[in-house]
């Protein structure tokens, strides 16, 4: 079955919302991470943030791939 250009459209807009999503995730948890070992080292409460945002990224992954069958 051959793609059609709308269909194409559409999946790069979702790819390029997920990269985005990755971004910010990833550079948050970078700047969590900085700070917890500045401000608090021994108890790592920045694991429950990472969880937190961790589980709807895996989400929108698991969206763009299509593995909710939005697709077509």
């Amino acid at each position: 079955m051959a793609e059609t250009p709308e269909y194409s459209a559409l999946m790069q807009r979702r790819l390029r919302g997920f990269k985005l999503h990755l971004l910010a995730y990833a550079a948050a948890m970078v700047v969590l991470i900085v700070v917890h070992v500045i401000v608090q080292p021994e108890q790592p409460w920045f694991v429950f943030l990472l969880v937190a945002w961790g589980a709807p990224l895996a989400v929108h992954c698991a969206y763009v791939m299509g593995v909710f069958g939005g697709g077509r």
